[in-house]
């Protein structure tokens, strides 16, 4: 819990002096005690007007309405008790003064603490997301390396299913030719010359097959 930056009864007393100095209403006490110390100390309405009532019976302070404005003023008995401790005033702001300071060093603590969470945090986030990224690289580097050898198993079924289906076109070509080269000859119509032919056109078709190996 926060210590209470005025100390019992100090509070009433400074709005006592704040009120001599002319009428407010109470934003404007709350802002001019905000600005007597530097806005390091802002007091909420739930401090300041529970403490105006209290004057108020005590006949210390009157109020009266200026439009939807209740506005503040010291009495002749509110400055008569002022008077009278008119000198705890500056041992008062001392005080208060000393209260922030510490409530300020407290803070500023607190807001180190949390940077110094907060770079451990990011340092922390930064280390994690380095980390996701190389494994992402990696990953990456896998599918890749997986895609090629997945593209290159897909290159070699396809020629293995390629050269099957060779094979059995020239199985097939082969019966084909000589079972006709059988019957022409039992006709006596295969010459040297066709197997010559023969002999080109095969070494042609080889010729052309090779190159489109060479070409792929």
């Amino acid at each position: 819990m926060t210590p209470p930056v005025f100390a019992h009864g100090s509070l009433r007393l400074y709005l006592l002096a704040l009120l001599d100095e002319q009428p407010r209403h109470g934003y404007e006490l709350i802002q001019a005690l905000s600005d007597r110390f530097g806005g390091t100390y802002s007091p909420s309405a739930g401090t300041i007007y529970p403490r105006l009532s209290k004057l108020e019976e005590e006949g210390l302070v009157s109020k009266t309405t200026d439009g939807r404005k209740t506005v503040y003023e010291i009495t002749d008995t509110g400055r008569a008790e002022l008077d009278a401790r008119r000198h705890e005033l500056d041992a008062i702001e001392d005080e208060v003064t000393d209260s922030v300071r510490r409530l300020a060093d407290g803070v500023r603590a607190e807001v180190n603490d949390a940077m110094r969470s907060l770079r451990a945090e990011l340092a922390s986030a930064a280390r994690e997301a380095k980390r996701q990224a190389r494994t992402a690289s990696a990953s990456s580097a896998d599918t890749t390396g997986a895609g090629s050898g997945g593209a290159a198993f897909n290159l070699q079924a396809e020629s293995n299913r390629a050269v099957h289906e060779a094979d059995l076109v020239l199985n097939e070509f082969r019966q084909q030719l000589r079972t006709d080269l059988r019957t022409q000859a039992h006709r006596g119509r295969v010459s040297p010359e066709s197997v010559t032919l023969l002999k080109a056109r095969l070494a042609q078709v080889r010729a052309d097959v090779l190159a489109t190996l060479v070409d792929r």
